[in-house]
């Protein structure tokens, strides 16, 4: 590839797609499909106890970190900031990153560029690169597919193969529960690290795996753990962290470098919490000691059925797994697909009732989806199946895509939105769920003999003496004429609370308990009236002279 004429002196604008997101409109955005990754794809029937929260855009961050060049990142602009942005930069490049289902977006600002930067070079990358002719829809100079640090540094004439170097980067922002924005404290929101991109498990429908070469491949920014270990130390004293989202497609998949940066935090006595993904087999790679001395706090877990054929849950008892998780405090997250090949119409309720006995303190459902750049996308193009529908409303979250061999369009939503309320009604908020797996935690190793454990657990337990326990009462209270049973159990874990913590727990409750009952009572009202939550704009400048 040529290097742009003016190299690492180039002027560079990293930009996600403008906003706002939650609404539906010419360009793409869709009520149905927030900049919210749980309040999206978790807790959307969770109504006023569905946490929400927004992540960083952290691809263009890790490029900015990643190149010598004068260089800007605007991550969720309106129209106008980012207008505003190409009439007073004098960019020589725009670099735009985003998801397929918002070409439309991107397509609008090529076009601005042209208009209102007619000198720049317009790149353009994410997901939303994979699209089957991507350059006939939109008029950019350059497509990126698959790693944006390394093509950017030979762009600019740099070295592609230099270490990577990680930003900080705090893993989500604008925080709210049950009606009230939550105070930002600095070290109490999770660090998120990048140890690598790509997954070698290769499902046919995951686009992160297809994006970056398919089963097998993945490219490893950290190879070993004593690298990990150096960039979390340095996060954790820049900004205060004790807690760090490893996103990392199978993070305990790669056992070797596991181990290694667990041998590290016990030479240096660090108590930390990971929330990681892993596949049901990568976590029988260890026993729940190692586990809970790693730090491990939170899995996300795939869950497809049981009667499907993914490698990662051969031979595995993922209900008597989660328990054991559980009652190691181990919080997690499952994923479950709705509408697999052998679902129909007579069956799927039993699947979706399987997934939901798992009570796992979150559960991720998203419909069976040939994404475009997936295997399972051209398998069904070939076949004829795919259904002409915008790219916009390809996104997993409302109907299906292409013709399933026996559940219609209009019923994928239905049997998605059951799956949904079906999991809250059994399983009651997740914040609940998490208080009672964390109280099971505390209670296994408050007096374990490591240091660095009982520190981990005296943390996570911190808030459930306080702030929960007036979060819970207020719960119990609202579900109690909706839902008796999910009522019940919270306050069955209320008086275990008190009983463990005492005056403090009881007093809490009283006091914070009715406030947060009146704000989230509120915040149905807001909500039933179509009220929806946006990301504020970020702006983030680096080796400007």
């Amino acid at each position: 590839m040529t290097t742009h004429p003016k190299g690492v002196h180039a002027r560079i604008l990293l930009t996600s797609v403008f906003g706002p997101y939650a609404q539906d409109d010419e360009f793409g955005s869709r009520t149905i499909n927030p900049m919210e990754l749980y309040h999206n794809q978790v807790t959307r029937a969770q109504g006023a106890f569905s946490p929400r929260m927004f992540h960083r855009s952290w691809g263009i961050m890790m490029i900015q970190e990643n190149i010598s060049a004068p260089s800007t990142v605007l991550d969720f602009p309106t129209r106008e900031d980012f207008a505003r942005e190409l009439n007073k930069g004098r960019y020589d490049v725009v670099g735009i990153s985003s998801i397929i289902v918002n070409i439309g977006k991107v397509r609008e600002m090529c076009r601005m560029v042209r208009e209102l930067s007619p000198d720049s070079a317009i790149v353009v990358g994410g997901h939303v690169a994979a699209i089957p002719g991507i350059e006939y829809l939109i008029d950019a100079d350059h497509i990126v597919k698959g790693d944006g640090i390394s093509w950017m540094r030979r762009y600019l004439g740099e070295d592609p193969d230099a270490p990577i170097r990680h930003p900080e980067i705090v893993s989500a922002f604008g925080h709210r529960a049950m009606g009230l924005r939550l105070p930002s404290r600095r070290g109490a929101t999770a660090a998120t690290v990048i140890p690598s991109v790509g997954c070698p498990m290769g499902c046919n429908f995951c686009t992160t795996s297809a994006f970056f070469g398919g089963k097998g491949k993945f490219l490893n920014f950290y190879d070993s753990g004593d690298e990990l270990f150096r960039v979390m130390s340095g996060m954790e004293d820049r900004l205060k962290v004790h807690s760090f989202f490893m996103m990392d497609e199978n993070f305990l998949l790669y056992r070797k470098r596991a181990m290694q940066l667990l041998e590290r935090m016990q030479q240096a006595g660090k108590s930390w919490e990971l929330y990681v993904f892993s596949s049901v087999n990568a976590i029988r790679k260890y026993t729940m000691e190692e586990l809970v001395a790693l730090g491990i706090s939170w899995i996300w877990m795939g869950l497809e059925s049981p009667h499907s054929a993914y490698a990662k849950l051969q031979s595995a008892d993922t209900i008597g797994l989660t328990r054991e998780l559980h009652e190691h405090g181990i919080k997690l997250l499952g994923s479950t697909i709705v509408g697999l090949e052998h679902h129909t119409p007579d069956n799927i309720g039993e699947e979706i009732e399987y997934a939901v006995s798992h009570a796992t303190d979150f559960h991720q459902f998203m419909l069976y989806t040939p994404v475009p750049g997936t295997p399972l996308y051209s398998e069904m193009s070939e076949q004829g199946k795919l259904l002409d529908v915008n790219l916009a409303d390809i996104h997993g979250q409302d109907k299906f895509n292409f013709e399933h061999a026996a559940i219609s369009r209009e019923d994928s939503k239905k049997f998605l939105d059951w799956a949904f309320w079906r999991d809250f009604e059994r399983n009651g908020p997740s914040l609940f769920r998490i208080c009672r797996t964390t109280l099971e935690g505390w209670k296994r190793y408050k007096d374990h003999p490591d240091r660095r454990i009982r520190e981990r657990f005296a943390r996570e337990v911190g808030g459930l003496k306080t702030a929960y326990s007036g979060l819970l009462w207020a719960m119990e209270r609202q579900l109690r004429e909706t839902n008796l049973a999910v009522s019940q159990q919270i306050h069955t874990l209320r008086r275990d609370l008190a009983a463990e913590f005492g005056w403090v727990s009881q007093a809490a409750a009283r006091l914070i308990g009715p406030v947060l009952l009146w704000t989230t009572r509120r915040e149905e009202k807001r909500l039933a009236r179509g009220k929806t939550y946006e990301p504020k704009v970020i702006i983030q400048h680096r080796n400007w002279a």
